[in-house]
């Protein structure tokens, strides 16, 4: 399976990369609301989370493209993201914990986006199967999530810091391990400027597709284990259930060359959408009922597996190859940072003033939204 490229280098950081995303996303939020935050702050601070997205990708993105050095920043950032986190340890009031936030996800953020360019220019001709090293993460993520919701139902909340503390100690050690030669020293002069690619129309559509889609899921990532837990579910049926989405997306992952292939971007990117807004109705009308709720999570496949693989792929063809690094960096920013950001506030500001059932209506009507505007301005293979 590895071929020429070092499958198994590339394969560890997106295992404990998406491991830590699978103890943040599921249970950070139960973690603010046991140090007593009520929606409207874990809104916020979760926004923090998504919201360094904005920034700190587009700067790393621009400094690895011109100064070669991307493997370098990978590793720093891994590294000064660990050392801020250590504050977590002692920090618990909104200021402290709002700025230990911003400070460890600014340099966090930053490190994925480039690490996405190292895969696709390490995996060369084989980059079709960029998804069989990305899966990976899923297994990651589908670990963590079980396991530390098993043990924070034996062992409490307080055993999540350290969790998460060992994880990004993890990332590190595992970005050290990646020996590939992919860094270029500068911008090709013949290359278009990022600024001349982003007039394209294709372009633009993309990028505002892409913050639809983190707006729609927003409540998810915010508070769909605060809303399962409301509705009687225990922290193992929680993780469970993050889990069984993320495993639905492992098996996409492992056909998503052919889906490209078969479908093609636009397609993907419309059904995609529709799906999302399937998933939120579903999850707001009837959290109380199993069988809909295994089934949602099971178009996590979709929502994100297919979504996610088909946004790399467009960046990949649409972007110059000495832009890439920008270029995944805006979609990260836009999409994960901005709409997630904006996502991840909007649904703390209305839980408190509109109720579970609606926040998640809401984020049905956003997705169907970006379905409508994909297939209306969307031009693309």
């Amino acid at each position: 399976m590895s071929g020429s490229y070092p499958y198994w280098r590339l394969s560890l950081f997106y295992l404990f990369y998406f491991a830590l995303l699978g103890g943040l996303v599921p249970y950070w939020a139960l973690y603010l609301e046991s140090l007593n935050f009520n929606p409207e702050q874990i809104g916020l601070l979760m926004a923090i989370l998504m919201g360094t997205r904005i920034i700190a990708p587009n700067l790393w993105g621009w400094l690895a493209d011109h100064s070669g050095q991307r493997l370098a920043i990978i590793r720093g950032g891994s590294l000064v993201a660990l050392l801020v986190f250590s504050a977590a340890f002692w920090v618990d009031g909104f200021a402290s914990m709002a700025l230990l936030m911003f400070g460890f996800t600014f340099f966090w953020n930053a490190v994925l986006p480039q690490f996405e360019v190292v895969t696709l220019r390490a995996m060369g001709t084989a980059r079709n199967r960029y998804s069989h090293v990305r899966l990976w993460g899923s297994i990651g993520f589908i670990l963590a999530v079980v396991g530390i919701g098993a043990l924070l139902d034996r062992v409490g909340m307080a055993a999540l810091v350290p969790t998460l503390w060992l994880l990004l100690a993890s990332i590190w050690l595992a970005s050290l391990w990646v020996k590939v030669n992919v860094d270029r020293a500068v911008e090709s002069s013949n290359s278009p400027a990022l600024w001349a690619v982003l007039k394209r129309r294709e372009i633009q559509v993309f990028l505002l597709i892409c913050m639809l889609v983190q707006l729609g899921h927003g409540p998810y990532y915010t508070f769909y284990s605060v809303f399962m837990q409301e509705h009687g579910y225990g922290k193992t049926a929680i993780g469970s259930l993050w889990a069984l989405g993320v495993i639905a997306e492992v098996a996409v992952f492992l056909v998503m060359h052919r889906l490209l292939q078969g479908w093609g971007l636009r397609r993907i990117f419309i059904g995609g959408l529709w799906i999302c807004a399937l998933r939120w109705l579903l999850i707001s009308q009837w959290p109380d009922l199993a069988v809909v709720v295994v089934g949602a999570q099971l178009l996590h496949a979709v929502t994100f597996g297919c979504l996610h693989a088909a946004s790399i792929a467009f960046v990949h063809q649409y972007f110059p190859s000495a832009s890439q690094g920008q270029g995944q960096a805006l979609y990260s920013s836009v999409g994960f940072g901005l709409g997630g950001a904006l996502g991840a506030y909007l649904s703390g500001v209305a839980w408190s003033m509109m109720g579970g059932p609606q926040v998640f209506m809401a984020a049905a009507i956003v997705s169907a939204a970006g379905a409508i505007l994909a297939w209306r301005m969307l031009r693309v293979d």
